[in-house]
């Protein structure tokens, strides 16, 4: 590595040191930034070529360099005559202006050291090109030693040439004198250009329509600087020491003879016996050989051997030359009306760039890209014609390079990028664009397409042209991978709903969904969830390929590998709106069955889900209760307690613990699993549990001590002992085989538990003063009754010491069984006429609306449905759902409908009375 930058800093220091040494002091440098030195030009090569940039401009030049040392070994004066045969050429050519002319960007300038001039950026001589490489840099530039002329380039470049020579005969009166291939110029487009007018001649009669011509004659003597090249000069030059238009043509014919055949003449002078080297060529010349002439092209090759004749008047002149069939290739003739554009009008360059397509395939990339290209990026200054030339220049690009895409085209199309203005050109610059997204999103880099090719993909999508809008959107989907994630998100998909939802035309709608169906696979899951889905449901028509856009769109998600929609998402948003989708009346028959397909698709899934996920649940709760029942340690506990209204319910439905925990309880120790228990020890344990079952059966309804009211109620007392006269007739006709527990110390039962009724049977609502279903409704209560104070009107819970009546509970049958009707004729005893039936407020004492008698709240029992209850909530199916005192069937709650009078109370609410607390204990023993 350390001896690359040796080297390379080694060759940056020798070039600039010999770019110093040869244009330091120049005035040309004020101007000009002199680059490395490229190749070499002019009489004898003498020439050096650098690049060049203007510094106010930073415009591209060439730098033509005479180094006077080079005229050191010749003696003062003949240094001298160099110098101003040198001048002469170069003040020459800065007068003469024409295409086919090298163009002077600055005259010549002249310092201690060197000449200096600028002319347009210069590729190489058609000398260097042709393998002759004197005063070349070293090491060779690797793009001279490797260049091959193709067929047109030729073609082309005699035709410039003869051109050339046309204008200096016909326009300027001039020969050149000194027309080969060193005077011939490629500049960095292509082109051949003429130079080298050191030994030019004006006419002596410019006015006459046969100018004549003074030659002057030729001198052995003076530096080969100071002469022509002898090679290419006519016979008459040397020989009659007379010339005129026809010795260029003779010059242009060993040109051509030269450009075949590897940059060497037809004839070989003797530069120290110049006169018998010409006496001999003009006879071979006389009896030309087919042989001297095999390598030139059969359709030019008569032509050439015209142009070498040794008589002037058989030469033809430079415009019939123009004219002959060897030029008239297609890519001769393209290149040549490329270099005429700017005589065409706008018609006819339309024309002519809607044909170039055909040709284009047919020249050479080179010519393409450094002849033809920069001639249409320099249209693009002219809007009306940027339809025709774009999608010429996109061919162009598709051939190229990225980085000669970068550096060569995408600088010129930048500002085409963002063209509005005429609105018809720029709609159709929006549709060639459109359709060559896919080259410009590949080789345009990522900063270019976010500030220029995808702003005009979205100003597509706003377009008012709908034609803009339908390509648009067919054509994203083909370049979709290419976009970044944020521009799809926040720019490009915002944009195709927008145009979905506010366009008239049923085709941008449609396509709008078909362009976000098939760009679903680049987006993210909850993306297409939050923002995708709910924007169906926004659509307002309902013609049938929109419905089946949508379809279209819900199908992709759902079945996506990597999108796909939760269950939650299924049952509660997609299924509804495709449900009511699907029975639209716009629908056939096949569209109605493809509907009903991805729905009953989507049922199965969300039924497979959910089923697998409550599987799951179900299995994680079994082995929790077994778990609970091998537990020695807790199966003593039941045995000490009955159970909660938690494990009543937990009996039914299923535990609901987790982990052990319930209600904030700590975890019991872990237990072994019953999976690992032997059958007899399984059997034992399960031997235990009837046993304890069956005690827990078996114990006595005896409810808690309670502190005793201020007052008595005989009412109360004749009640409560008919109920207990009854008790056994109630136990054969309402009460189930459920285990009746002991009670429970400090138990708390909430007033109002939730709403929904628990059916029996036969749809009757259970009540078992436990099941939370059946308590008061929290909200329910319309008996116009303010609650004042805990209990059972003011919807708190009331922790007081209460009796357990679980056996107080319908018989649960199984499901789908009806029972039979229960016998009630146990209660008539209640209600003869000796016996009238007694309302809430004459069988107790007045109390307070917040005043409640916790043994009341213990008695439950079905309420008829048929009984309409003024201001009460009613549960599910129309039946009323109660606790406590509600569905009591001796309740009446019109009796509730006036407050009485409140008394003083204790801190449980209840009345203080010795003769209440007597009549409980005669109760319950």
């Amino acid at each position: 590595m350390e001896s690359m930058l040796n080297k390379l800093k080694s060759t940056v220091t020798k070039v600039t040191a010999d770019v110093t040494s040869a244009v330091m002091g120049n005035p040309v440098t004020r101007e000009f930034e002199v680059g490395r030195h490229i190749a070499s030009g002019g009489p004898g090569l003498c020439w050096r070529i650098y690049n060049g940039t203007k510094k106010s401009t930073k415009q591209e030049v060439a730098v033509f360099v005479f180094d006077k040392k080079m005229a050191d070994k010749y003696q003062k004066f003949e240094k001298d005559q160099i110098i101003d045969s040198l001048k002469k050429g170069v003040q020459q050519l800065t007068r003469l202006r024409h295409p086919r002319l090298l163009t002077v960007q600055h005259p010549l300038e002249e310092s201690r050291d060197c000449l200096a001039f600028c002319t347009e950026p210069v590729f190489a001589s058609l000398s260097n090109v042709l393998g002759q490489w004197e005063n070349l840099p070293t090491p060779m530039p690797s793009d001279i030693k490797e260049y091959k002329l193709y067929d047109v380039e030729t073609k082309y470049g005699l035709l410039q040439i003869s051109e050339g020579l046309s204008f200096l005969h016909s326009g300027v009166k001039m020969v050149h004198g000194n027309l080969c291939l060193e005077n011939i110029i490629l500049n960095k487009s292509g082109a051949w250009k003429i130079m080298g007018f050191d030994f030019s001649i004006s006419s002596a009669n410019p006015s006459d329509a046969e100018p004549k011509y003074t030659c002057k004659e030729w001198e052995p003597n003076l530096p080969p600087l100071c002469l022509p090249n002898p090679e290419y000069l006519a016979p008459e030059y040397i020989l009659s020491v007379s010339c005129d238009s026809a010795s260029d043509m003779y010059s242009l014919g060993v040109v051509m003879h030269a450009v075949f055949n590897e940059g060497k003449p037809v004839f070989q002078v003797n530069k120290h016996d110049i006169f018998k080297s010409f006496s001999r060529q003009l006879d071979q010349l006389s009896t030309m050989s087919p042989a001297l002439l095999n390598k030139i092209p059969e359709e030019v090759r008569e032509h050439v051997k015209m142009l070498l004749s040794v008589t002037p008047n058989v030469r033809p002149d430079a415009d019939q030359i123009t004219k002959i069939p060897f030029f008239d290739d297609v890519g001769a003739v393209t290149l040549q009306y490329f270099d005429s554009l700017f005589q065409r009008d706008n018609l006819q360059k339309s024309q002519f760039y809607k044909g170039l397509p055909k040709v284009l395939p047919k020249l050479p990339k080179r010519v393409v890209v450094y002849r033809i290209l920069p001639a249409l990026t320099s249209e693009f200054v002219n809007p009306d014609m940027v339809p025709f030339v774009l999608p010429n220049v996109l061919l162009i690009a598709e051939e190229c390079t990225k980085d000669e895409y970068i550096r060569l085209i995408l600088p010129d199309l930048t500002p085409v990028f963002k063209q509005q203005e005429p609105v018809q050109a720029s709609n159709m610059i929006l549709l060639i664009f459109l359709q060559k997204m896919d080259l410009l999103l590949t080789k345009t880099p990522a900063e270019d397409i976010k500030n220029s090719v995808l702003p005009m993909v979205y100003r597509a999508l706003e377009a008012p042209s709908v034609q803009i809008q339908e390509l648009c959107l067919n054509i994203i989907p083909t370049f979709a991978n290419l976009i970044d994630y944020p521009s799809m998100k926040n720019s490009l998909i915002p944009r195709i709903k927008s145009a979905c939802l506010q366009t008239s035309s049923l085709a941008v709608r449609v396509n709008s969904l078909v362009c976000l169906g098939k760009i679903l696979e680049y987006m993210d899951k909850w993306f297409v969830i939050d923002e995708i889905l709910p924007f169906l449901q926004q659509i307002p028509s309902r013609e049938p390929a929109v419905l089946m856009g949508i379809l279209g769109i819900y199908k992709c998600t759902f079945s996506h590998k990597k999108l796909g929609i939760p269950k939650e998402h299924l049952a509660t948003k997609s299924l509804p709106h495709l449900v009511s989708l699907s029975i639209d009346n716009n629908l056939n028959l096949n569209q109605f069955n493809s509907f009903m397909m991805v729905i009953r698709d989507m049922l199965s899934r969300m039924e497979a889900e959910h089923k697998t996920k409550l599987e799951q649940l179900h299995v994680m709760q079994e082995q929790q209760r077994s778990i609970n029942i091998t537990n020695p340690g807790s199966q003593s506990e039941e045995t000490k307690s009955p159970p909660s209204t938690g494990n009543q319910i937990d009996d039914i439905f299923g535990s609901t613990r987790v982990n052990g925990k319930e209600n904030g309880s700590a975890a019991p120790a872990p237990q072994p699993n019953r999976m690992s228990l032997t059958l007899e020890e399984k059997q034992r344990l399960a031997k235990e549990q009837e046993q304890a079952a069956k005690l827990r059966s078996q114990q006595p309804l005896a409810p808690q001590t309670i502190k005793p009211a201020s007052t008595t109620n005989t009412k109360t007392k004749d009640l409560t002992s008919s109920l207990l006269n009854n008790m056994t007739s109630l136990n054969n006709m309402s009460l189930a085989n459920t285990a009746r527990p002991a009670p429970v110390q400090g138990t708390t039962i909430a007033a109002f538990p939730s709403s929904s009724p628990m059916l029996g049977p036969i749809g009757a609502p259970v009540s078992n003063g436990f099941n939370p279903p059946m308590a008061f409704q929290t909200g329910g209560m319309g008996m116009g009754m303010r609650p004042t104070g805990p209990g059972l009107y003011g919807g708190m819970a009331t922790t007081t010491s209460t009796p357990n009546f679980g056996a107080l509970t319908q018989n649960q049958g199984p499901i789908g069984q009806t029972n039979k009707a229960h016998d009630m004729s146990a209660l008539d005893s209640l209600f003869t006429p000796s016996q009238p039936k007694v309302t809430l407020n004459q069988m107790g004492p007045k109390a307070t609306p917040g005043t409640n008698s916790p043994w009341l709240n213990q008695y439950g029992s079905p309420q008829n449905a048929q009984t309409q209850m003024q201001g009460a909530s009613v549960g599910m199916g129309g039946v009323p759902s109660g606790f406590g005192m509600q569905a009591n069937p001796f309740f009446s709650p019109q009796n509730f409908s006036q407050t009485p009078a409140a008394p003083s109370l204790n801190q449980s609410g209840i009345k203080h009375s010795a003769s209440v607390n007597n009549d409980l204990k005669d109760l319950f023993g």
